[in-house]
């Protein structure tokens, strides 16, 4: 198993926050089914204000390569993703088109700093 956690912003609008949550209330099966296609077992996503936090846990096969180019393939999750970008934007520190970013661990109460 991997876990990796992400975090992007939405747009700091409380209308449109709320109807991003309603969106996740129940996701769509076809976007559930690929995301557990690409080797995803887990998935958390958490809210304070306008910040968000995804927790992730994969089988040890993951690559977000892989599922990026799954992602691609797939016109329903397409849909979803051209819908999501209504409502989230990029960190301060994203590039142009990208979203989600991978946040570094610095502490790990197990085994110490990372």
């Amino acid at each position: 198993m991997k876990k990796y956690c992400l975090a992007v912003d939405l747009v700091n609008n409380p209308e449109m926050i709320a109807e991003y949550e309603a969106y996740h209330k129940k996701i769509r099966p076809e976007i559930e089914k690929s995301i557990r296609d690409a080797g995803v077992t887990v998935m958390e996503i958490y809210r304070l204000e306008n910040h968000l936090f995804m927790i992730m846990e994969t089988e040890d096969d993951f690559s977000f390569e892989r599922k990026a180019k799954m992602d691609a393939e797939n016109e329903k999750v397409q849909e979803w993703e051209g819908l999501m970008w209504k409502y989230q934007q990029g960190l301060p520190s994203a590039k142009e088109g990208e979203k989600w970013m991978i946040m570094k661990k610095i502490f790990d109460m197990e085994n110490g700093a990372e």
